[in-house]
């Protein structure tokens, strides 16, 4: 590693440790509301464990621990940089996850914070190959870094979206059925929803079975299921519940319209299969015009020019 690149990660180094002891120190830190009242209020006593829910230690808890202010702070930057608070909190929703807006920004900040460790690393190393140090690429390496990390977290938000959305569309046909057949032995909509989400798993069988807790809990019923539809962006699922809402409300059959809605999601299905399909018939033509079709024009035309090139010497 050659002197000029030491002295450039020490000379980075120093004035990160100097950014740090200024702005968190008390002319530029600002004083919360929480911190000044608390000198005047009394700690009340910590809630018994059995009333929470354990939580694994992982790799967010940990940062939290150790890196908790500035985590906390690069979250809300984040926050009013990128914005999108609706838009992130009903994707935190549709993927059924229990963590807040705030969660989300302190996971896409360590995920920057990857990012650029990353980047630098790869910085370092191009550096100690070249045997020079060529300050904006290694600069511009490193926001790249930060900023994939940052936006690569949302990616991956949308990407598990997605994957849901699919298997509850996998599974809406069976729960469907299942709950047409227990209506038609002649259950309630609740009695059916309760005997489904015990004898069955899966993303729908969860959600039904949260939404029939939230309703044990309190919760109206009919408020529940509207809780559910809300959550979703499937159309299919929203008039899945909309049935239910009506049934429930209104006493109408609910059997042959769960049957209806099961074989529409199923051709819906068939049609996507059939588009998936087309999409990669087309895909596949790439190697075999890009690849195989030159190699086999090479093939067929390189024997007769060694012929005419060697006839013409």
């Amino acid at each position: 590693m050659s002197a000029e690149l030491i002295g450039m990660l020490l000379g980075l180094a120093a004035a990160g440790g100097v950014l740090l002891v200024v702005s968190f120190s008390p002319p530029f830190r600002q004083v919360r509301l929480v911190d000044r009242l608390a000198p005047y209020v009394h700690d009340s006593p910590a809630p018994s464990r059995l009333l929470g829910t354990a939580t694994q230690p992982g790799m967010l808890t940990a940062a939290r621990r150790v890196f908790g202010p500035v985590l906390f702070d690069g979250a809300r930057y984040v926050d009013r940089l990128l914005g999108g608070r609706v838009a992130v909190r009903r994707r935190l929703d549709a993927l059924g996850a229990d963590s807040t807006v705030e969660d989300f920004r302190v996971e896409q900040v360590v995920w920057g914070g990857l990012g650029l460790l990353g980047a630098a690393v790869v910085a370092a190393l191009g550096s100690a190959l070249a045997g020079s140090v060529n300050l904006l690429s290694v600069v511009l390496l490193c926001v790249a870094g930060l900023v994939g990390g940052v936006l690569g977290r949302d990616w991956w938000l949308t990407q598990q979206v997605q994957r849901r959305e699919e298997l509850l569309l996998a599974e809406f046909p069976v729960v469907a059925e299942l709950l047409a057949l227990a209506v038609t032995a002649g259950e309630s909509p609740t009695a059916a929803i309760a005997r489904v989400t015990r004898l069955s798993g899966g993303e729908l069988a969860r959600e039904l079975g949260a939404t029939l807790g939230r309703a044990r809990a309190g919760v109206p019923l009919v408020e529940a299921l509207q809780q559910l539809a809300d959550r979703t962006s499937l159309d299919a699922l929203a008039r899945f519940v909309d049935g239910l809402i009506v049934a429930i409300e209104r006493g109408t059959p609910l059997a042959e319209v769960l049957r209806a809605q099961a074989a529409d999601v199923r051709e819906a299905g068939k049609r996507r299969l059939l588009e998936a399909g087309g999409r990669k018939e087309i895909a596949m033509m790439v190697p075999v015009v890009f690849l195989v079709l030159p190699v086999t024009v090479l093939f067929a035309l390189f024997p007769g020019l060694i012929s005419i090139v060697s006839l013409a010497q």
